[in-house]
């Protein structure tokens, strides 16, 4: 009776998976802030995946753990890179599966940053065609779509344009629309071996004290060519996926990010709330706000409590 009246559903089909790959073999290292989350090798990558089909999730949103850094992200767009093997073993063993690829420098440069460094700070428009190039290396290497996460002013447009004109019209750009400089990314940093080596990223990501920046960036990035925007954390920042949903009627995507994750599994682990209630009361919150799409390492969890 209770789902015959429901306002909201919330399915498997609705969540996507992010993963971490990394060089090497038969690698399956365990994050520590992030219980149940793991850097992959390729091998055991494909294994994930063909999981991640089975249970009915949307697709996987894709990080790379490069070999080396430097100073420019050079591996972001190496054809041997870890992200570009890693496309070319999933499409070959589960094609059917939608596969994201984050497009931002931070995991290869050796500083830690988004973008290029001059003189201290991110050079913004610097960084564009090295996010144009990572991009369409994706897109070459098999990825279904694009997400970059950088923040950068334009990038959007960059990508597009690069993607067209190499004849990668039908490649959609999910853009990490309104990303805020928040303290939920802490334990990512770890997964994805990207803390910044100096400063932080208040520069270049949003005051999370501010709402209609979230709308003018996500309004921007859907005029520059995004195909999805995305609101990213997403339980404390309800109200701006609700704003930017109302506001834009567009396709929308929320990350439930490593520090809501985190927090829950270290709740339930001291018997402090039960997390099956509390997962799908989150992700159900994230749904009723008005994401059509929602990231989350949970989502392999709350597929199988789904689907049950």
């Amino acid at each position: 009776m209770r789902r015959l009246v429901r306002e909201t559903d919330l399915l498997p089909d609705r969540l996507i998976y992010p993963l971490f790959v990394t060089h090497g073999k038969d690698v399956h290292k365990e994050v520590s802030s992030m219980p149940g989350c793991f850097q992959v090798s390729i091998n055991n990558l494909v294994k994930e995946a063909a999981g991640v089909r089975e249970l009915g999730l949307a697709g996987i949103l894709l990080f790379g753990i490069p070999a080396e850094k430097d100073e420019v992200g050079s591996g972001a767009y190496d054809e041997e890179g870890i992200i570009q093997m890693a496309l070319a073993a999933l499409k070959e063993a589960v094609p059917e599966l939608i596969v994201i690829t984050d497009v931002c420098l931070c995991e290869y440069t050796s500083h830690g940053h988004c973008g290029i460094i001059r003189d201290g700070d991110v050079d913004n428009d610097l960084t564009l065609d090295m996010l144009a190039k990572m991009a369409l290396s994706h897109a070459e290497a098999g990825a279904d779509i694009v997400a970059p996460s950088d923040m950068m002013d334009g990038r959007v447009a960059a990508i597009r344009s690069a993607l067209d004109n190499e004849g990668f019209t039908n490649t959609p750009i999910m853009s990490y629309a309104a990303k805020y400089a928040s303290a939920f990314y802490g334990p990512f940093r770890e997964a994805a071996e990207s803390s910044p080596e100096f400063g932080d990223r208040r520069t270049y990501q949003m005051d999370p004290l501010n709402s209609d920046e979230a709308v003018r960036e996500c309004l921007l990035d859907i005029e520059e060519g995004a195909d999805i925007i995305m609101v990213k954390p997403a339980l404390p920042y309800l109200d701006i996926i609700y704003r930017v949903k109302q506001e834009t009627k567009f396709p929308l995507a929320a990350y439930n990010v490593s520090g809501e994750f985190s927090m829950i599994k270290a709740a339930a682990a001291n018997g402090w709330l039960d997390e099956k209630q509390a997962v799908l009361e989150a992700l159900g919150s994230i749904r009723r706000a008005g994401a059509d799409i929602i990231i989350s390492y949970h989502a392999k969890e709350a597929a199988r409590w789904l689907g049950g």
